[in-house]
């Protein structure tokens, strides 16, 4: 995707969906610095592969915190998850993610 955003952007699309950090090229924080007054991003929240069905609470809030951090400075973020919630997700690491986003509302 990351080759492409120039073109996205030129083409004047201005949202990106999905946001996945874990994909090649696309480290949020790279994102945000290239592209963040050129494209809203919507999603990259967190990882829906990894971290929320397979990480601890704990995890899950580290990596929701500092996403939020990333992409939302400045504006132009919002909040979803990279992609749908698998059914192995455990409702701890649910109430995790939804914790952390309420306190940044």
């Amino acid at each position: 995707m990351a080759p492409l955003l120039d073109v996205i952007v030129e083409a004047e699309f201005d949202i990106l969906n999905p946001v996945q950090c874990s994909a090649a090229g696309m480290d949020g924080r790279w994102l945000k610095k290239n592209y963040g007054d050129k494209l809203v991003f919507w999603g990259g929240g967190v990882d829906t592969q990894r971290t929320l069905p397979f990480g601890t609470p704990q995890q899950v809030r580290e990596q929701v915190r500092e996403r939020i951090e990333i992409f939302a400075a400045g504006g132009g973020f919002v909040f979803n998850t990279i992609h749908n919630i698998v059914g192995d997700t455990s409702i701890p690491n649910l109430l995790a993610m939804f914790d952390v986003v309420r306190q940044y509302r």
